[in-house]
This record gives C-alpha cells, sequence and structure tokens, in this order.
C-alpha cells in the first residue's frame, strides 16, 4: 500500500474476548492507535492488541507498559519522556520490542489537552513516532477521550493502525452493541426486550454493562436466552439511583412492599428521606403527563410502550420551551419504551391519585424540615395516606 494512501479506519463496539484479529501492520503505518470517548472499551481492546503483540516476542523485558495519565502540562512532558526513552531502547538479546504507551488522557478536550505546552510535546512525539521501525519495535498508544479535531490525533488517523473503538459510547446503539457483542463472547444470547431493560437500567456504563451480561448469562444457563425477567430479578437500577425500589413498590400499589422497602432504605442510610422524595416525584411526573395524553386519547400503552408518544411529541413537545436534555419534566425527552414499562407495571393510577400524591410529597417534604430526625416515620406515614385508601 502507498504510504500516502489512507487506510480504511476500524471501528469496534467491544471486542470479545481473545479474539483480537493477529494481522500484519499496514504497510507504511509503524504504530497502533486505538482511542475513543469509553476508557474501558478503550482499555480492554488494547489489553487484547498488547496481549497479540507480546506473544511474539518471548522475552519479557522486552514488553514494557507506560501510563500516558497526566494531571497537568509537567506530567504529560514526564510521559513523552519515559515513552521516547523506551522506544530508543535496544532489546537486551537483540529481539523486538513491544511499548505501550497506555490510558493516554491528554489528548481530550480538556484545560491540560488544550494547553499550548501540550501541543508542543504532541509534536515532540508525533516525531518520535515517525522515526519508529516498527520491525525492531511494535508500538501501542491507547487513549480516551481524544478530540479528534486537533492535529495530532488526525495525524494518527492518516498514519497509525488506526483504531476507534465505540464512535458514540453514549449512544444507545453503541451501548447496544456492547451488550450484544459480550453475549455472543460468552457464547449467549440475549431477547430485544432484556437488552433495552438492561439498558434503561444500567445507563451509559460499559464496564457495569459488560459484568452483568457475564451474570446474567450464568443465570440463564448454557444455551439458555437472557430474558427480560432475568434482568428485572438480577440487575439493580443504577441509572435512577439507589433509591429505585422505594419508587417502584409505592408506584405498584403495594403497601406492604413500600414499607418494608423503605426500612431496607433507612437501615441502609438514616438520611434517605430526600432522595427518596425526589426519586417518587421523578416517576410521579412523568406518570401525570402519561395520565394526561392518555386521558386525552393521544397515546396507549401498548407492548413496545408508550405508542403514540412521537405523534404527540409532534403537538405539545413545543410548549416545553428550551428543554431539551432528558428530564422528568418533559415527557417527549422519554424514551417510549421506558415510558411504557413504567406506566404499565402496574395499574396506572389515575390523574386525581396522581395529584393528590404530588401534595402529599410536599406535605412530606414540609414535615421533614419541622421532623429532621424521623425522617423514616414522616416517609412511612407519607406511604400510608396515598396507598392505605
Amino acid at each position: 500500500m502507498n504510504a500516502n494512501v489512507r487506510a480504511p479506519r476500524k471501528f469496534f463496539v467491544a471486542l470479545p474476548p481473545s479474539r483480537f484479529p493477529n494481522r500484519a501492520m499496514p504497510a507504511g503505518r509503524n504504530f497502533t492507535f486505538i482511542c475513543g470517548p469509553d476508557d474501558f472499551l478503550v482499555g480492554r481492546l488494547g489489553a487484547e492488541k498488547f496481549a497479540a503483540l507480546a506473544a511474539e516476542v518471548p522475552d519479557e523485558f522486552s514488553r514494557e507498559v507506560l501510563s500516558g495519565f497526566a494531571n497537568n502540562v509537567g506530567e504529560v512532558a514526564s510521559a513523552i519522556n519515559r515513552f521516547r526513552d523506551s522506544v530508543q531502547t535496544i532489546s537486551m538479546f537483540g529481539g523486538r520490542r513491544v511499548v505501550w504507551l497506555k490510558d493516554v488522557n491528554f489528548l481530550a478536550d480538556s484545560v491540560t489537552g488544550r494547553a499550548e505546552s501540550t501541543l508542543k510535546l504532541l509534536e515532540d512525539l508525533q516525531e518520535i513516532l515517525t522515526k519508529i521501525d516498527p520491525a525492531e519495535t511494535a508500538v501501542l498508544i491507547t487513549a480516551a477521550p481524544v478530540d479528534r479535531r486537533r492535529a495530532f490525533p488526525k495525524w494518527c488517523e492518516k498514519n497509525a493502525d488506526f483504531t476507534l473503538v465505540a464512535a458514540d459510547a453514549g449512544d444507545g446503539a453503541a451501548l447496544e452493541g456492547v451488550v450484544l457483542a459480550e453475549a455472543k463472547a460468552v457464547g449467549a444470547t440475549i431477547t430485544p426486550d432484556a437488552v433495552r431493560l438492561l439498558l434503561v437500567r444500567v445507563g451509559a456504563n460499559t464496564r457495569l454493562l459488560v459484568e452483568e451480561v457475564h451474570k446474567l448469562a450464568n443465570y440463564a444457563g448454557e444455551g439458555q436466552p437472557i430474558e427480560e425477567a432475568h434482568v428485572g430479578e438480577l440487575t439493580p437500577n443504577v441509572a435512577e439511583g439507589d433509591f429505585f425500589e422505594a419508587a417502584e413498590a409505592f408506584f405498584s400499589g403495594d403497601l406492604k412492599w413500600t414499607l418494608a422497602a423503605l426500612e431496607r432504605q433507612f437501615f441502609a442510610e438514616p438520611n434517605a428521606a430526600r432522595p427518596i422524595l425526589a426519586a417518587l416525584q421523578n416517576r410521579n411526573r412523568i406518570l401525570l403527563q402519561v395520565r394526561a395524553l392518555i386521558d386525552a386519547g393521544e397515546a396507549r400503552i401498548g407492548p413496545r410502550g408508550l405508542d403514540g408518544l412521537p405523534k404527540a411529541g409532534a403537538t405539545y413537545a413545543a410548549k416545553f420551551t428550551g428543554a431539551t436534555e432528558k428530564s422528568s419534566f418533559n415527557l417527549f425527552t422519554q424514551n417510549p419504551w421506558y415510558v411504557g414499562k413504567l406506566a404499565g407495571s402496574a395499574k396506572l393510577p389515575s390523574l386525581r391519585r396522581l395529584i393528590d400524591n404530588q401534595q402529599e410529597f410536599i406535605t412530606a417534604f414540609e414535615e421533614l424540615i419541622r421532623r429532621p430526625q424521623e425522617q423514616e416515620d414522616v416517609l412511612r406515614e407519607m406511604a400510608v395516606r396515598c396507598l392505605a385508601a
């Protein structure tokens, strides 16, 4: 391949363990550069690549791993100087060396990454990389996050064996790819509904998503698919915080479960009243809006979530002026499937009941101010008033 011809970039969402392709370095590209917005996925892929390179270097003293993590410009200079010394070192026994500069964080859009001194140091790093002989030293660099608008990352795209991991780790499709790839890697399958619920409960935490897939696959058993029920039973609702059970119990209408959930929560955290109230209010706001749309005939709860939400959004979303980020105040920023699961997990309360709930939450908040040492009692009394009728 002509050295001036740009090689196709490779995109990975997740890497199945021990399946890194063992391929030769493209002609004209004398180092490997792996980057992306998610440090876990980048580091995981980097570890696989380093293992593949190290397998070709029997002398363990010819393998070196250097940290590229830097909190300031001075640490950037130290990291690059260590890297220069390493790649210029000759193997004791005359064989090939492998050097991994990992956890590079000074390519991000940060104070350190934007500093003029850092940009000058990156010019020095570029010169070092240009002079590397891949026959003598295999170089791997992993970086996350990376501001790809800057000169050095652009140069790496053109001159390195370049891989971008999970182009947007916060994107639902990319996160779904992480789940599906990991399930495949452990020899399991996962249903679409289970994937959606897992993403709702875990959010954009790729490390936890991977761990949850392993746990769920073991629970489902060999040859059995991971079902939505498995996720519901085993996966905590990390994305909504630690107060999910109390909210779930309250809106199921089960007073006994609600009181038990409150007891467990206050045993673990004696000052949990305000976060619990916040969790209850957030869900109540969403359900108020859902109930209003359903009563108006604008939407209905279906097997795929809240049917009619996009159409209703075209009619009413403009009323939420400036509210574009995900918020319980704006139903149209929510995922229709998730909203349907919230509204359909039990009988949807009437609009009057939801309005009364909101008033009870206000009353409970005022009581907490008057009785700060009786937080559990205040919430238990509120739950009885709301659910005993």
